[in-house]
């Protein structure tokens, strides 16, 4: 079976369903081709080695990559970052069936803006397109902020309707996301869930405490760890209140955020303002990092603000958190919420509620460990079971190889 990966973004870019990702299906005895552009995401700028072009091809661990112009940009500026996507859709459906070989399977990560493009490649070689729906546009796109026009929303949504009602199949990472696309108007049977993984290569698991660095202060508290980005829709002012609560009522609780964001530096000058001596801010760490420091976490805590695109949305946290088999604070609404519950790996409490997010640690904290130590045993075997690498791959694998015997 020949697959084709049509993804504005691609390693170099931390991409995470990216060379792994079509590394797995090579070995697993495809030709998979990837279409993508040059390197610049996170930062707007082009990877040292690369420059702009019309095109470059390269080979990378064995696959044939293939690169084409684009408008590098990713910043603030709304106007530049649409024109950072468009310049790549406009390139993928100029260049996209000269450059190809002709591939049974069009695999379109993400981006709806790369539909006509997929639909133009399946009309010239007759193959099947999948779209990986990670992100739920237009709503991602209104909820960031990037368009706030009525008339460009409007469009938005009867162009996004229609590029996911012509897909061949669509991959979501959530029930709530499967239940939106069928109310607009998406044949349920052209619909899998397929639960994003973690970077399980990178992720170490480390089972003895004394592992983890005596200098981040870890030690004899009941530390509660947040990893990862701090935004505004984290909204971890709640959290800070429930920090305030816990001073006073539990002292040994301690909150440790670990990672960067546009909020961070907000969030630390605002807990010193309050006083909060059980509130610690580490720098952002990479993931290979984060084995030491997860082992001495009690607890990890996934919070998101209260708003109803987050009821279908599972932060990838949220699977990072199972695979190291540790008890879960999940302060979310909806799919991750059920996730957890279903797992067994966790306590739930609502978003943006510090009272109730106290009595969510109260209950881990009052319980025996070997109580704690399970939950988490249930997480990791549940990840495994469920929300693996491996078990992503083989799920992809059989969507694709079924679309492909429809194809021929």
């Amino acid at each position: 079976m020949r697959i084709l990966f049509l993804t504005q973004w691609f390693q170099p870019e931390p991409l995470f369903k990216g060379l792994p990702f079509a590394r797995a299906l090579a070995d697993r005895g495809h030709d998979v081709e990837v279409f993508t552009g040059f390197p610049n995401y996170p930062g707007g700028n082009v990877y040292r080695g690369y420059r702009v072009r019309l095109f470059q091809r390269e080979t990378m661990d064995g696959i044939r990559v293939n690169r084409v112009a684009l408008y590098p940009s990713h910043n603030k500026s709304a106007f530049r970052r649409i024109l950072n996507y468009l310049s790549f859709a406009l390139s993928s459906f100029l260049l996209a069936s000269w450059i190809i070989r002709r591939p049974d399977v069009i695999y379109v990560y993400n981006l709806v803006t790369l539909g006509p493009a997929a639909f133009l490649l399946r009309l010239i070689f007759r193959s099947k397109v999948i779209v990986d729906v990670t992100d739920l546009w237009p709503e991602s796109v209104m909820n960031s902020g990037m368009v706030r026009n009525r008339q460009m929303i409007d469009f938005l949504n009867k162009f996004c309707d229609q590029v996911y009602q012509s897909a061949d199949r669509l991959i979501v990472v959530s029930p709530g996301v499967k239940k939106v696309l069928i109310a607009r108007g998406v044949t349920p049977e052209n619909i899998d869930v397929i639960y994003n993984w973690c970077d399980e290569n990178s992720m170490k698991i480390y089972d003895d405490e004394s592992d983890s660095p005596a200098l981040y202060g870890l030690t004899d508290k009941f530390n509660i760890i947040f990893a990862g980005t701090m935004g505004t829709v984290q909204a971890l002012d709640s959290v800070l209140a429930c920090a305030a609560i816990c001073q006073n009522g539990l002292p040994d609780i301690q909150f440790i955020f670990v990672g960067g964001g546009v909020d961070r530096d907000r969030l630390k000058k605002k807990a010193e303002g309050m006083g909060l001596m059980n509130v610690t801010f580490l720098p952002p760490q990479p993931i290979e990092a984060m084995g030491p420091i997860f082992a001495m976490a009690d607890a990890l805590l996934v919070h998101l603000k209260d708003d109803p695109l987050f009821r279908i949305t599972i932060p990838s946290k949220t699977q990072a958190y199972l695979y190291t088999g540790k008890p879960i604070i999940m302060a979310m609404r909806g799919d991750a919420a059920d996730l957890v519950r279903e797992a067994g790996a966790g306590v739930l409490c609502a978003p943006e509620d510090p009272q109730e997010m106290m009595n969510a640690i109260k209950t881990l904290y009052q319980m025996p460990e070997i109580e704690r130590r399970k939950m988490g045993e249930a997480g990791h075997r549940y990840y495994m079971g469920h929300l693996s690498f491996n078990q992503g791959v083989n799920q992809f694998e059989q969507i694709m190889m079924s679309l492909s015997r429809e194809a021929s």
